[in-house]
């Protein structure tokens, strides 16, 4: 993985202001009770992944319970487990699978929800129109992103272009890398070939200014919740399954954030890069605040979750999740 060269201004103001706190304000609105006695503070960090449904699930918590402050900041699933483990924070947010050495080090976690790892590309790309008809394969795929024997467009797209592809990868440890990597061949995330970029932002900002860049995103880095479609300047990189060489009506859900949550709610978009998102501690949590917010998340909240951008956890894994905080 190579260094990314140079400052990023826009970038570095971004992630200045990916820390909220949900206040201890009334909200007004009258949705509380008088009564509700349920008050103190619930600090959270970690993945990128997890960091708009959680800040959802704060705003929705504190209208319920205005006398509760959650502090919520993005810095990375590799943040999120290491600030847990430490106690930094009661709760990380943690977007890949547990770890036996995190096991070992007295992790507890608790699905959430889930979500998806895209490959993006920039959408005024000379090229998106041809890759969005043919697709690409997870060969092709791995052999970009691992063993870095496709280097330009037209070994991608098996044309003669001679354009340079211009990778973008995480430099932080994340778990969109690490799903990313366990998607091509059951890879790490250092094997992962490109330009190194801090966080899901810089990714997408990265593809965005270049106009042969490709890398990939969580979800919601890659739709706008308003308009449920791309963000401006990104497109995705269809990903053809079956290796037909071109993507077929089955495969074409990716135009829009609802097509892509039903193909990862059905098993259409494979796992990994689909995954569960979790909330992770230093053992099973003891505040009632903590436990409190966590079984509204996985009863109420759940409503959120589609609206959010993301995908509910069946029912059945509900009730599993549940059964940890009694």
């Amino acid at each position: 993985m190579k260094a990314n060269p140079g400052g990023n201004v826009f970038l570095a103001i971004f992630l200045s202001i990916l820390s909220i706190s949900i206040t201890s304000c009334n909200s007004g609105d009258g949705s509380a009770s008088s009564a509700d006695k349920l008050k103190g503070k619930i600090t959270i960090s970690g993945a990128f992944a997890l960091y708009p449904l959680t800040v959802k699930w704060a705003e929705e918590f504190h209208k319920l319970h205005p006398r509760v402050t959650v502090n919520i900041s993005a810095g990375g699933a590799g943040k999120g487990m290491a600030d847990a483990l430490s106690k930094m924070v009661e709760l990380g947010m943690y977007s890949k699978e547990i770890s036996p050495e995190e096991k070992a080090k007295g992790a507890w976690w608790i699905a959430t929800a889930k979500d998806a790892v895209l490959p993006v590309m920039n959408s005024n790309c000379p090229f998106a129109a041809s890759l969005t008809a043919t697709g690409v394969t997870k060969q092709k795929l791995y052999n970009v992103f691992i063993t870095e024997n496709i280097k330009t467009w037209g070994q991608l797209l098996g044309t003669g272009s001679n354009e340079e592809l211009q990778v973008f990868t995480r430099s932080d440890a994340c778990g969109a890398a690490d799903m990313w990597a366990k998607f091509l061949n059951n890879k790490k995330q250092e094997d992962l070939a490109g330009v190194g970029v801090n966080g899901d932002p810089g990714v997408a900002d990265a593809v965005r200014r270049n106009i042969y860049g490709i890398g990939y995103n969580n979800l919601n880095f890659v739709f706008d919740m308003q308009t449920r479609k791309p963000y401006l300047g990104l497109s995705v990189i269809p990903i053809d399954l079956n290796g037909n060489g071109k993507i077929d009506k089955e495969e074409a859900f990716y135009n829009s954030l609802d097509g892509v949550m039903n193909a990862i709610n059905t098993g259409m978009y494979p796992s990994p890069p689909a995954r569960k998102l979790y909330f992770v501690s230093a053992g099973k949590p003891v505040s009632k605040l903590v436990i409190t917010f966590l079984q509204w998340i996985l009863t109420d909240g759940q409503k959120y979750v589609g609206e959010a951008g993301y995908v509910a956890l069946k029912p059945e894994d509900i009730s599993k999740e549940l059964t940890k905080l009694q």
